[in-house]
């Protein structure tokens, strides 16, 4: 990782309000991969949208190299990774330096509200980084989830611009709103829809909210492995 020009890891040098002039070198929208993993949609919406600039952000350095390994060899300078706990987010970007988010098959985390990355927690803290009306997209295979943050945008008035609790239904396929989800499939995807599980999809705008409301409602846990998932229960896989 140490050898790869657009990673950033500890010690890493202050960046906030920088990585436009400082790494990128243009005036192009950021766009933030949170819990990348492997930077498939990091690598992927770059490749798609050379004129906007694609940071991944994780903790775990194993899974990020693949990213950062192909974004150097393919010689991408649209493209960068940090390495760091989310909570930690707000350290390394100034006030409207983002312009959108994506989160793509993070763990669901079941059991504590603050460590989801749709919770209200995080949002407070997106929204010290995110231009106002920047976008938000979630992409996940968690029903759980889905519904938690579903109930989250219900309570906290962020404008909701398109949602789905089963993104490749046939009758999406010509819907515009839907085409960047669909179009990139992450390793972690391709194994739930293998399995049949359906993926859901949330698209909203982050606008300026003084005051928010967690929600408190008892949601039904999913019936599949959530964290290190390797089979649906009741079934096996070979």
């Amino acid at each position: 990782m140490e050898t790869f020009s657009n990673v950033f890891q500890p010690p890493i040098e202050p960046m906030a309000g920088r990585w436009r002039e400082a790494y990128f070198q243009n005036a192009n929208p950021i766009v933030l991969e949170l819990g990348c993993g492997r930077g498939e949609y990091t690598v992927g919406l770059a490749q798609k949208y050379p004129d906007k600039n694609f940071i991944g952000v994780d903790i775990k350095g194993a899974r990020m190299w693949a990213g950062a390994k192909q974004a150097e060899q393919m010689g991408m300078r649209n493209v960068a990774f940090l390495r760091t706990n989310i909570e930690f987010i707000t350290s390394f970007f100034d006030k409207n330096e983002v312009d959108e988010i994506w989160i793509t098959f993070c763990d669901p985390q079941m059991k504590k509200a603050t460590k989801r990355l749709t919770s209200t927690y995080f949002m407070q803290r997106y929204q010290e980084i995110v231009k106002q009306d920047g976008l938000i997209h979630l992409k996940t295979d968690s029903p759980f989830l889905y519904t938690y943050t579903m109930e989250m945008l219900r309570l906290n008035p962020y404008p909701v611009l398109c949602s789905t609790d089963d993104l490749y239904a046939d009758s999406l396929d010509s819907i515009d709103a839907f085409a960047d989800a669909r179009a990139l499939q992450t390793h972690y995807e391709r194994q739930w829809l293998d399995r049949g599980l359906s993926i859901k999809y949330i698209e909203w705008q982050l606008t300026p909210l003084a005051h928010f409301d967690e929600p408190t409602i008892e949601i039904e846990k999913d019936t599949y492995r959530s964290y290190g998932r390797n089979y649906i229960e009741g079934k096996t896989n070979s």
